[in-house]
């Protein structure tokens, strides 16, 4: 599957965003699907993730009631909604697919996006 992301910009502290990713090739209904981020000069980090029929969902402590991952696999896309904004997020922001989910990793991941980049001005 392809993984396109889109939707960073500059946002001030405490504004919203919402992130899309759209996949291609085959159906993401099968996948657990993910969102990363990576900051300058760091690793790439889990920021959130949704099981295949979008029941459950996952998240980073540091994202928990700020940031909401959803799905739409009708459409084959995946969202990120990201509310109260702050400094630390600010990040190039990946979607994956992967296998499953597991204490706070996913697994078997297969495909990335390229990465759409958030900046936060404080």
């Amino acid at each position: 599957v392809q993984l396109q992301a889109s939707g960073g910009g500059l946002v001030q502290a405490g504004g919203s965003l919402r992130l899309s990713c759209a996949a291609s090739g085959r159906p993401i209904s099968r996948y657990v699907m993910g969102w990363f981020r990576q900051a300058p000069g760091k690793e790439r980090n889990f920021v959130a993730a949704v099981s295949g029929g979008g029941i459950s969902t996952f998240y980073t402590a540091s994202v928990k009631g700020r940031f909401t991952i959803s799905r739409d696999n009708a459409k084959n896309k995946v969202y990120l909604q990201m509310n109260s904004l702050k400094p630390e997020d600010a990040a190039v922001y990946y979607c994956a697919a992967g296998e499953r989910y597991y204490n706070g990793r996913i697994e078997g991941i297969g495909s990335w996006g390229q990465g759409t980049l958030v900046t936060v001005s404080s």
